[in-house]
């Protein structure tokens, strides 16, 4: 078989992914380039790769055979490529990183300042829920992930680097707003936004509310921060945010953070990989950066809940 690095990507990508439409995404091309890639690829093998079972991709046999191949390839493809630029001292080159989506608030600031320092880096980021970060780790796609909570799992290693602060938010205009000892059972029987279940944040607020033996129907559940932020600002009803996300909208008044008993609620974000993966030059180098230099960026002292915290 004569055989391409393209084709061995593309077969890998729609193996993994069990689709060709996800797999052109990924490879930023169109389905019908993965597609006639592959079917060269069928054609060497002179054998059937992939089937189909309703609307999902499958690896046959040989198939199966081609997929580890590949893989076992492109990973030693991109050890070489490390080396090579650890040889160089060079910080230069991809950097795949899955970040939650509330990690919008302050990764790309990090990213930023490291880019100021290393232009040769070319990152690779995506936001998406904790379930599909949670998969992407599990699955190696990425350098490290970025998520607030980690769960216990021995194949994990994880390093905090910035606190995640959350606390309860309202409109200026609130009735609340500018009360002091609050009780949190009297915050609740507001109208409660919140996010859908399976979130870190929603996990975190659901604790707590548990612990104190209180229960809440949420009056509405909404699928992103920027969302729930967004029906605060409108005047709906109060939330509870990472006060990173916020900073702007404080600052300027548009938001108020409520002072209720037992919040600000501090908890960290991670950096999360598989134990045993050897991070390349790029990804280490951008590790230790947020690990020393995160809490900088983002100082305490800067945060509308640091205030509010000397306040008290």
């Amino acid at each position: 078989m004569h055989l391409t690095i393209q084709q061995l990507r593309l077969f890998e990508s729609v193996v993994r992914n069990r689709s060709f439409t996800r797999a052109a995404e990924e490879m930023h091309l169109t389905q019908p380039a993965v597609s006639i890639q592959v079917k060269r690829l069928e054609e060497q093998a002179g054998i059937p790769l992939l089937e189909q079972v309703g609307k999902r991709i499958f690896a046959t046999p040989a198939g199966q055979a081609v997929f580890a191949t590949a893989t076992d390839v492109l990973l030693r493809l991109k050890e070489l490529d490390q080396r090579i630029d650890a040889f160089k001292g060079r910080i230069e080159g991809p950097l795949q990183l899955a970040v939650v989506t509330t990690g919008k608030y302050f990764m790309p600031h990090l990213l930023g300042q490291f880019l100021q320092l290393h232009s040769g880096v070319e990152p690779h980021l995506k936001f998406t829920n904790r379930a599909r970060v949670m998969e992407r780790l599990l699955n190696n796609e990425d350098d490290f992930v970025v998520m607030g909570q980690v769960p216990q799992d021995e194949r994990l290693v994880s390093q905090p680097f910035l606190e995640n602060i959350l606390g309860f938010v309202a409109p200026p205009t609130h009735p609340l707003a500018g009360s002091t000892g609050l009780k949190l059972k009297e915050v609740l029987r507001e109208r409660f936004i919140t996010r859908e279940p399976g979130s870190g944040t929603r996990g975190v607020v659901d604790s707590i509310i548990e612990e104190k033996n209180l229960s809440v129907t949420p009056y509405m559940e909404l699928g992103s921060s920027e969302a729930i932020k967004q029906a605060v600002l409108a005047g709906i009803g109060v939330a509870v945010l990472s006060l990173h996300s916020i900073r702007l909208e404080v600052a300027t008044g548009k938001l108020a953070v409520l002072d209720v008993e037992d919040f600000p609620v501090t908890r960290r974000w991670f950096a999360v990989h598989l134990k045993g993966k050897h991070l390349s030059l790029v990804a280490q180098s951008f590790l230790d950066f947020i690990l020393e230099e995160g809490h900088k960026i983002f100082d305490a002292e800067d945060s509308p809940c640091h205030s509010r915290d000397k306040a008290k």
